[in-house]
């Protein structure tokens, strides 16, 4: 599907090279992205790893959640 570019209010079509262009800024952003979320899904399970094992050494909920975890 062929994408356009507005100049000077006329609507032109995308050359390969710009196409091509597009194509890689899409594809480094949905990584980039990606990442991100996958670094907020670890440190969410790093978390929560943590405060289970902070109960399994013996600390209830209120003695975790005074550390400010």
């Amino acid at each position: 599907m062929p994408r356009y570019k507005q100049i000077n209010n006329e609507r032109i079509q995308f050359t390969a090279e710009e196409e091509t262009a597009r194509d890689n800024e899409e594809a480094q952003f949905a990584i980039k992205k990606q990442a991100e979320i996958d670094a907020q899904t670890n440190a969410a399970t790093k978390k929560a790893s943590g405060k289970a094992k902070l109960k399994a050494l013996g600390l209830d909920d209120e003695e975790i959640k005074n550390l400010g975890l």
